[in-house]
């Protein structure tokens, strides 16, 4: 058990190293960007409760941990979908970002999707998407959010979900990164109230409610950083203008009129966990 709480704590201390903070001159050299969240291949949901901890041993009886931790990842699988985890980060990031430049000049998420291949699908692509297709749509930038590894763990008879990943935003030209967010967050080190893994079987609502809290607070957070506060005045948009009457560079090179900050979603009704479940 040492040993684990060692690994986190060096993992965390190290994620911190690696974070970079969004200028507010980077940020204005941003014309259209591009929103992408995606789960890596391996990524979970995991169940590492029964394996890595002993303290369900009695409880289990004659079942394996392994076969428990099987059973559970089902449960865990089954309560809310990859898509869901990847596009409710997405989405409620962006739905707290300001009103003005250059959110507002987003490339619409159904585009982006089609342009990628991933067609709003419920299993989100795991390989690293084709950024330059995106400048098709005129997008100059990308900002990402990579989920590593996610689920349920426990330690010392405590468990809970977790989510570990990171979080950047670069320039499609050269991949110049102007802002990166290593994340892990992890209710068992928090030391938050026990969710008890045998109730997440029957009823697996319980994980998903503690998961979705966790993606929120990313959310928070992102949008916090998205927004520097030591940006220049010019990012707003004018005085008296309707959003969609600033100019920017389609993917032809022409001169059009910039979209509208797009719909938060850009995905078929019903797809989207509610925002509280």
């Amino acid at each position: 058990m040492v040993r684990s709480s060692f690994l986190v704590f060096l993992a965390l201390l190290t994620a911190g190293c690696a974070s970079q903070r969004l200028a507010g001159a980077d940020l204005d050299r941003v014309a259209r960007p591009a929103f992408i969240s995606r789960i890596e291949i391996d990524a979970g949901p995991r169940s590492l409760v029964f394996q890595e901890d002993r303290a369900y041993k009695a409880k289990l009886q004659k079942l394996e941990p392994k076969e428990a931790d099987r059973r559970l990842q089902a449960k865990l699988t089954a309560a809310v979908t990859r898509f869901e985890v990847s596009e409710r980060l997405r989405v409620n990031t962006f739905r707290q970002l300001p009103e003005e430049r250059p959110w507002v000049n987003t490339v619409e998420p159904a585009r982006v999707a089609t342009i990628l291949e991933s067609f709003l699908v419920e299993e989100v692509p795991a390989n690293a998407p084709d950024y330059d297709l995106l400048t098709r749509l005129g997008a100059d930038s990308v900002v990402e959010f990579v989920i590593q590894d996610y689920g349920m763990r426990s330690d010392d008879g405590r468990a809970g979900a977790y989510i570990k990943g990171y979080a950047r935003m670069f320039k499609i030209n050269g991949r110049a990164e102007i802002w990166r967010h290593p994340f892990q967050l992890d209710r068992v080190e928090e030391g938050t109230e026990h969710l008890d893994p045998f109730k997440v079987g029957k009823e697996p609502g319980l994980y998903r409610q503690q998961l979705t809290e966790l993606l929120d607070v990313l959310a928070e957070r992102f949008a916090k950083d998205l927004t520097p506060k030591d940006r220049k005045p010019g990012g707003a948009l004018p005085e008296g203008a309707e959003q969609g009457e600033s100019d920017s560079v389609n993917g032809a090179g022409r001169e059009q009129p910039a979209p509208a900050k797009p719909d938060d979603t850009g995905l078929p009704p019903g797809e989207l966990p509610d925002p509280d479940p």
